[in-house]
């Protein structure tokens, strides 16, 4: 089991315009995932990514754009129980992996495509090293929802984006 460590997670969120970024894409992830607790911004996942389980513990976000993150590979077997152990919806979605600028040499946008009573809903995010960190804003790219509870996976699986 890999066990990714702890680390902080910068990143800024989008919604996205139009479905051009699928053309773009490099690889794309099937994701399910739930929270099992929520609490001051603090928050326990279990998630399967195609056939991988993973569990995470988030902290609370400081600046609405950092935020510490734990995160181990379990196996699938047993993130499939802890799903139903979660609380709220499941989010369902499928992960578009798509360089920025297009090039394979730099970052990525992972971009969110969400199923059921989210449907609807396409969010992409980038993960930067500095929160101000300059980047290529591809022509897809949309509304900044950075530090927007309302976009937070947590808050979609208790608050799905149909119910708006």
């Amino acid at each position: 089991m890999a066990d990714v460590g702890i680390h902080t997670e910068t990143e800024r969120k989008f919604l996205v315009l139009s479905d051009a970024f699928k053309a773009q894409a490099v690889a794309s992830h099937r994701i399910k995932q739930g929270y099992i607790a929520r609490d001051n911004g603090n928050s326990v996942r279990v998630r399967i990514k195609d056939n991988t389980g993973i569990l995470t513990i988030k902290g609370p976000s400081a600046d609405d754009i950092s935020r510490t993150e734990w995160e181990i590979e379990i196996p699938l077997a047993d993130a499939e129980a802890l799903l139903k152990l979660c609380h709220g919806g499941i989010i369902d979605k499928t992960r578009y992996i798509v360089p920025e600028g297009g090039t394979l040499s730099g970052r990525f946008f992972e971009v969110d495509e969400f199923y059921g009573d989210n449907e609807g809903l396409v969010m992409a995010e980038i993960e930067l090293e500095n929160a101000s960190d300059a980047f290529e804003k591809p022509s897809w790219l949309g509304q900044e929802v950075t530090g927007d509870r309302h976009y937070y996976n947590s808050y979609l699986s208790m608050h799905p984006f149909k119910t708006w």
